[in-house]
């Protein structure tokens, strides 16, 4: 019987275990997963290249949060965006159930508002120095910058994906685009 019992839970992880990783392979795009198999190995300069033509999200490292958001090493004591246009910054884990359902809606964004912003993701289990650095303790968190503008943030979703889509759809459009001020 204990055989049995052993043999039957072992066989069920092995199921679990697989369906996982096949559902998020299905989820995610080929170029996401190369991504952030590249920004594993710091080498993920050519492939965030790519992502940007084509409007997906951005997995960012440290070192590359350094280098196109923020150096805040070189200057602790002040924001200096350093990107040509606004992006949003989704500081995430794999896990996480509402980061689930944000990380499609903000592909969709990424999509609709091409060439006007960026949207950058940060998995705070893997970044753990960056999630320290702005003080992360709720996921999802997400980091509004404008360009010439200091930041805001603002943690978790709306209570519908319509709900959460909305949300994205106004602080782009109001603080990152500035669109209602230009009408």
């Amino acid at each position: 019987m204990r055989k049995f019992l052993t043999a039957t839970l072992a066989i069920s992880s092995l199921f679990l275990f697989s369906c996982n990783n096949s559902s998020n392979q299905k989820t995610d795009s080929n170029s996401e997963i190369k991504t952030e198999k590249s920004v594993e190995k710091g080498k993920n300069d050519n492939l965030s290249e790519a992502n940007r033509n084509q409007h997906v999200a951005i997995h960012l490292s440290k070192a590359d949060f350094l280098e196109k958001v923020w150096d805040y090493e070189a200057s602790p004591d002040k924001w200096e965006y350093k990107g040509d246009k606004p992006c949003i910054i989704d500081f995430y884990t794999d896990w996480c159930g509402p980061c689930k359902i944000a990380g499609p809606i903000l592909e969709e964004l990424a999509q609709e508002y091409k060439g006007q912003i960026y949207v950058y993701k940060i998995n705070t289990e893997k970044e753990q120095e960056l999630a320290g650095a702005f003080g992360i303790r709720s996921i999802p968190t997400f980091l509004y910058c404008p360009v010439g503008k200091n930041p805001q943030m603002a943690a978790g979703i709306g209570q519908t994906r319509e709900q959460t889509k909305e949300m994205f759809k106004k602080v782009i459009d109001d603080f990152l685009l500035n669109k209602t001020a230009a009408k």
